[in-house]
């Protein structure tokens, strides 16, 4: 962006019309679009602890559930289908 500079007289969507048209044309609007939400691949290690972890939780879950110390609605869900 250091390179583009804003021309004598150009408005300012004139202006970013233009900077959006030269990213397009460069590939980093593609290239950002790629790369933002990628999340690389978890080792076994960590995999595992989280499963065992989540097991855990629902297990807690399960036994406060059953003895009467959580109530039933926490376990609905916000968005039917």
């Amino acid at each position: 962006m250091a390179g583009i500079k804003r021309r004598k007289n150009e408005s300012f969507e004139a202006y970013m019309r233009r900077v959006k048209k030269i990213w397009q044309q460069s590939g980093k609007v593609l290239q950002v679009k790629k790369t933002q939400f990628f999340a690389g691949e978890k080792s076994r290690n960590v995999r595992r602890k989280s499963a065992l972890h989540r097991l855990a939780v629902a297990g807690k879950m399960a036994y406060l559930k059953k003895i009467g110390r959580l109530p039933e609605d926490t376990f609905k869900k916000k968005f039917s289908r």
